[in-house]
């Protein structure tokens, strides 16, 4: 191997590895914040929306297909769309997750602010608890895996993955609490590898009696 091509390598381990790290300390910060947010999310009657912009849209993307696919339904809204009337989609009963790392992108916060006109909680999840969406939301998630994580500290890369880990969490938590077994997993992805699977997989432990009272 040249020299090259090993200083390449390393370079990339490295990036993994400061990844990976930011992405593992989110478990210590997941508090009441957290269990508050499941407790909100779990309350919902209609849909659970998820919206960001750029990288932390994709995640945001990411975050609502995962929500439904553990059993609850949630929709990806993008920030400028919703700005130009989609926003007509989020009624009453419905909740809104807003991520932003800063927590001061206009779109989002100008998004956030009229959702909650309209009786929409919002919960932020933001490195930045003091920023516009920080304060204006009904419930904020600090998610900061530092400044390290993402290149420069300014391309989004390591702090987005630790935002999709927090969201992997709510996830599956609100799944085995919900008791939402694999049969209805696998009832709504018939397609793919997964919908072939003949042998369910082993039932998650249900967390349903460890749920606080609302």
């Amino acid at each position: 191997m040249t020299t090259s091509a090993a200083a390449t390598l390393q370079t990339a381990r490295d990036i993994v590895r400061r990844e990976g790290q930011g992405v593992a300390d989110v478990a210590d910060q997941l508090d009441e914040s957290f269990v508050a947010a499941v407790e909100l999310v779990g309350r919902v009657t209609g849909k659970v929306f998820v919206t960001g912009s750029g990288t932390s849209g994709a995640v945001a993307r990411r975050m609502a297909h995962l929500l439904s696919v553990c059993g609850t339904p949630a929709v990806f809204l993008p920030g400028m769309d919703a700005l130009h009337g989609t926003m007509g989609a989020v009624v009453s009963g419905d909740l809104l997750i807003t991520i932003s790392r800063g927590g001061e992108s206009d779109e989002l916060n100008d998004l956030s602010r009229r959702v909650q006109q309209r009786g929409v909680p919002v919960i932020a999840l933001t490195a930045s608890p003091t920023s516009t969406l920080g304060t204006l939301a009904d419930l904020t998630a600090v998610i900061d895996a530092g400044p390290e994580v993402d290149p420069g500290g300014v391309i989004a890369m390591g702090s987005t993955l630790a935002t999709a880990a927090w969201g992997d969490a709510l996830a599956a938590v609100l799944m085995q609490i919900r008791g939402y077994g694999w049969e209805q997993v696998l009832f709504t992805h018939p397609a793919g590898a997964v919908g072939r699977i003949e042998e369910l997989p082993e039932a998650l432990p249900s967390l349903a009696a460890e749920r606080p009272e609302a």
